[in-house]
């Protein structure tokens, strides 16, 4: 095992290990990383000793920050095409996680962010401890929830997918079951107790098992004691008619998350709104990639991911020029072309589509 590879690889017992190996970058994703995680787990898929897999992050500060923007961000600047070969590949392992057969245990320690949630909220056993900080932030960029992200969003209790989706907001460990993205709550002191617990199991059901007995209760959760205004504010039909009630509510954190909006790119915020409802009625989360693939497509051509990357990775000057820079600017024919197959053809996971390269 060569521990400067971003993937290591290893087995300890039954257990297939992957480990995100760029702590330096707080694990972020490159297209390296996701063709050696899809070959790991087509592999363990067809090794008969292999009863589970064990997903974790190298460093102390989280598991995945998500993708590599800069490099995304580099790739459109030059006329490029690698960022979209990238999210082929990205997706398809998104749901390759999904449908995998046997136990995928992800670690969500510490920060899980964007293709970070990827990786892991598609798992069977999604476990998160006191330092989990889980968020899909992509309108502060300019860019859309992805990775599977307006899926599971769009299955969480009520409103709060919405809610998450427009704002970036983090959530903890208590939030993060509620809304969905995890299943297990272990502290984070327990966690090497529970590695060492799963590396010794010789069946799926052990594996099963193993997690439950070292789970617990999450402490705190703040989502639950704001559900009503969440709930009401957020089924608004248009994104202006959200802010209009979040302002209107009374509530500090209803007029908190109102300006919050108001700082991203008013074109991601619509478009994001639309996706997370249209992948409520697409029901699959193959359908809801192919879906996904097709918006970001059309955001890599536009310039606020450009300059929401700028903005907030390159400069960091966290003062973006969005174009169009107001939500009324942003008209219903600009949204649905997010929606229109891309150019370069179809991600092709979901019945109906055909998949092209």
């Amino acid at each position: 095992m060569n521990h400067e590879d971003p993937v290591l690889l290893h087995t300890e017992g039954r257990v297939r290990h992957i480990t995100l190996n760029r702590p330096r970058a707080l694990n972020a994703l490159n297209h390296t990383m996701v063709l050696r995680m899809g070959e790991a787990l087509e592999a363990a898929e067809r090794d008969d000793s292999v009863v589970a897999v064990l997903l974790t992050g190298a460093g102390e500060r989280g598991l995945c920050a998500g993708g590599d923007i800069r490099s995304i961000r580099d790739d459109a600047l030059a006329g490029g095409r690698a960022s979209l070969d990238f999210w082929r590949d990205e997706y398809r392992l998104n749901a390759r996680i999904a449908r995998f057969p046997k136990p995928y245990v992800a670690i969500m320690d510490g920060i899980v962010m964007g293709g970070g949630v990827g990786v892991s909220a598609h798992g069977s056993l999604r476990i998160v401890t006191e330092r989990s900080r889980i968020a899909m932030p992509e309108t502060g960029i300019g860019f859309v929830p992805d990775v599977g992200g307006t899926y599971l969003l769009g299955r969480a209790p009520g409103e709060l997918g919405v809610h998450l989706a427009l704002t970036g907001d983090a959530v903890g460990a208590a939030d993060a079951l509620l809304c969905g993205l995890a299943d297990h709550y272990v502290p984070s002191r327990e966690l090497p107790g529970l590695v060492a617990a799963l590396d010794v199991c010789t069946t799926p059901a052990a594996v099963i098992e193993t997690v439950r007995r070292h789970a617990g209760t999450a402490p705190g959760g703040e989502l639950v004691a704001h559900r009503d205004w969440i709930d009401s504010c957020y089924a608004a039909d248009s994104v202006e008619e959200i802010i209009e009630r979040l302002t209107d509510r009374g509530v500090p954190a209803a007029k908190q998350a109102a300006a919050t909006i108001l700082a991203k790119s008013p074109t991601a915020l619509k478009v994001t709104a639309e996706a997370v409802r249209r992948a409520r009625r697409l029901g699959g989360l193959e359908a809801v990639l192919d879906q996904e693939y097709r918006v970001s497509s059309a955001a890599f051509a536009r310039p606020d991911l450009v300059e929401g990357v700028r903005a907030q990775i390159v400069d960091k000057d966290r003062n973006p020029r969005w174009s169009p820079a107001e939500l009324a600017e942003v008209t219903e024919a600009d949204v649905a072309r997010f929606f229109a197959p891309p150019a370069d053809g179809e991600l092709g996971l979901g019945p109906g589509t055909a998949a092209t390269r």
